[in-house]
């Protein structure tokens, strides 16, 4: 339990939602505080943690982790209704406060909640795996669940991958593509996994019934506590989880590529296929997040037994995930940041390419007749 215990501080930003929902004005600046600015100054103050548990830990030694995460899921839920309630008593915040609330709501289940969904997902436990759709829903992007697992696992770091960003490509353009990319990918992902089992598109077994239907029921529940303007800062909450989700996405992948192999096949997915941070505070409030790519390496791996890697295997970031995340919104200074650390990954683990044009503009494999990578 004393290992877990400092994961308990992302429960700290539920508390703090709640308390801009019962008092308002300044109080509803304090998740932005918390996301943003203070995790990140105590990545500065703690500086790197590159230790690491034994990955055989048994799972029974961690449940305290897990049950972290489990707490979370009926917490967010009771939080999105408490706000919508919030947001329903007459008199009680102004449009801008109710603005704020669900913003900083959004920071809650976008930033940690969907990371804490991202986690169950993965999960082998059918009921862990249906626990985090139910974040995902709530939040609106149900279909991060198919995609993430059966598209962006696949083909990360490939032109098929819509969540793999390109080097030069502003966050704002990667943004609408990853966003439409990503349904596009998950619809035609359930569609062939229902054919190959010889099922109609519209059986029952579809997940996009839930994914769909989910997000109408969050609607009309929205509707019932605030009427229309429940809707509007219900999809406020959903824009600025989604806007946190895909920062996060263009972050871990920005630039990075697979060798192509020619015939449509890529290399492995490897360790240097993904950017990671080592910041000790920001790894704890996103549950090790930052080891991004051993996860990559090891998807069913147990958060807390994520191992960190050095540059030889593993390209590293000069700030955890919060500060690069907002450093993505402001593209001259990503680029500033990011462009020679991508120029150094490219001489470090493939100074046999020399023209990088067709891996920029996403084109490599283009003219293969098929663009799946395979695994070798």
């Amino acid at each position: 339990m004393r290992r877990a215990l400092p994961y308990t501080i992302s429960l700290v930003m539920l508390a703090l939602v709640a308390l801009g929902a019962v008092v308002g004005g300044w109080t509803l600046a304090l998740p932005f505080i918390m996301g943003w600015i203070l995790v990140s100054a105590l990545d500065q103050i703690l500086g790197l943690n590159t230790s690491n548990l034994d990955p055989d830990t048994p799972e029974q030694h961690l449940i305290w982790h897990r049950v972290i995460i489990w707490v979370w899921v009926p917490a967010q839920l009771a939080l999105i209704f408490g706000c919508f309630r919030a947001i329903s008593l007459p008199g009680h915040l102004s449009g801008a406060e109710q603005a704020l609330l669900m913003a900083g709501l959004g920071i809650a289940t976008g930033g940690i909640g969907i990371t804490y969904a991202h986690e169950l997902v993965h999960r082998r436990s059918r009921w862990e795996r249906m626990i985090g759709e139910v974040l995902l829903i709530s939040t609106g992007y149900g279909h991060f669940a198919t995609e993430h697992v059966y598209g962006h696992h696949i083909n990360v770091a490939t032109p098929a991958d819509p969540v793999t960003a390109r080097r030069g490509e502003n966050y704002y353009a990667f943004l609408a593509r990853a966003v439409i990319g990503s349904l596009i990918s998950a619809w035609r992902i359930e569609a062939r996994r229902l054919h190959h089992r010889g099922r109609a598109l519209w059986h029952w077994s579809n997940p996009f019934w839930r994914y769909g239907g989910g997000f109408a029921a969050m609607l009309v529940l929205a509707y019932w506590f605030a009427g229309l303007s429940g809707i509007v800062l219900y999809l406020v909450m959903c824009a600025m989880g989604v806007y946190q989700l895909e920062a996060v996405n263009y972050v871990e992948h920005y630039g990075l590529t697979r060798r192509h192999l020619g015939g449509g096949r890529f290399e492995r997915t490897r360790l240097h296929h993904s950017w990671n941070s080592s910041h000790r505070a920001s790894n704890v409030a996103l549950i090790n997040l930052q080891r991004h790519s051993d996860h990559h390496d090891r998807p069913d791996r147990l958060f807390p037994v994520l191992q960190n890697h050095s540059w030889k295997a593993a390209p590293q970031l000069p700030f955890g995930y919060p500060v690069m995340v907002f450093a993505a919104l402001l593209p001259p200074l990503w680029f500033r940041i990011m462009n020679p650390r991508l120029d150094r990954w490219r001489r470090t683990f493939y100074p046999d390419i020399s023209d990088w044009r067709h891996y920029e503009n996403g084109t490599i494999g283009q003219t293969d007749a098929s663009l799946a990578p395979a695994p070798v």
